[in-house]
């Protein structure tokens, strides 16, 4: 566990000074092809981290996450100066989370009925990063359709990286061909074909093993199947009394995103041990601990 932990605090420590000379260099240079060149070598090294020896599954996963997508998607938006990062926010610390976490500012405010409870869990964010985020999940299982499922309630961050990144520039080539109406539904394919390779990646990382491209099929079948949702619904405006109940419908949803998940996006973890290894973890990390305690408990 000590070796794995020290192989962590490099490659973050790698990660912290690449972001660094982000905010104090490249964000000086700008915006457009002069600042995404400067960005490349970071691009390149946030590819390659995950590949440093690092056993436990949380810790390959979460900083593939963190730094081969998300960090690598926000940096490639801030070379053409789009935020999150850009404008640039004000301290480093700032914009290091932004940059490196999964987490986005809140642009609402929030409305005078505010949960109390939301609003003291709130505090905490507030006092750490200098502004409230915005939640990751919106409770996936009362989706009506995939449309709700993934466009508003599930993996939110990942949804607010890929629409600017691949959603927007995708619909506005398909709008020189296809016109207004049936522009978004190359763009949403896209954005589910680039979904599935940041998996494959990602899985990379965890398994070291050639990918089988199952979950890069999981993502190109939701990806076809919401594109049809939404031509369907372009085509048949039916009236409110033929329309599914939303507890039917989402049934249904969840339903396909279960039995598509079991068939495509779990098998290549579970065939090369990873839940196995995630298990591990946890007994590692209770050995660990039980090393620091100043007595055992019998």
């Amino acid at each position: 566990m000590e070796a794995e932990l020290e192989s962590i605090i490099k490659v973050w420590i790698l990660a912290l000074i690449s972001l660094s000379y982000c905010f104090y260099l490249s964000s000086k240079l700008p915006s457009g092809v002069s600042r995404l060149i400067s960005l490349v070598p970071v691009f390149i090294l946030f590819l390659y981290l995950p590949l440093i020896t690092i056993s436990s599954a949380h810790l390959a996963g979460l900083t593939a996450f963190f730094l081969s997508w998300l960090a690598n998607f926000k940096l490639l938006l801030f070379a053409f100066d789009q935020p999150p990062l850009s404008p640039p926010p004000p301290t480093l610390f700032r914009f290091i989370s932004l940059a490196s976490l999964p987490i986005k500012p809140k642009r609402a405010t929030p409305s005078p009925k505010i949960n109390l409870v939301r609003h003291k869990s709130s505090v905490p964010t507030r006092a750490i990063f200098g502004f409230e985020l915005e939640p990751q999940f919106n409770e996936p299982y009362l989706a009506s359709s995939l449309q709700d499922f993934w466009g508003h309630r599930w993996n939110l961050m990942v949804t607010s990286i890929l629409r600017p990144t691949v959603y927007y520039p995708i619909r506005r080539i398909s709008a020189r061909v296809l016109g207004p109406v049936w522009v978004s539904l190359p763009a949403i394919v896209a954005v589910f074909v680039v979904s599935g390779l940041m998996h494959e990646l990602i899985y990379y990382y965890l398994t070291r093993v050639a990918p089988t491209w199952e979950v890069t099929w999981f993502f190109i079948l939701h990806g076809v199947a919401l594109a049809v949702e939404v031509a369907v619904k372009k085509v048949l405006v039916l009236p409110e009394r033929l329309r599914l109940h939303p507890a039917v419908s989402g049934a249904l949803t969840l339903g396909f995103v279960a039995v598509t998940a079991f068939w495509l996006f779990f098998p290549q973890l579970l065939r090369n041990g990873v839940d196995d290894r995630i298990i591990g973890d946890y007994s590692k990390l209770v050995d660990f601990l039980k090393g620091w305690l100043p007595f055992h408990l019998d």
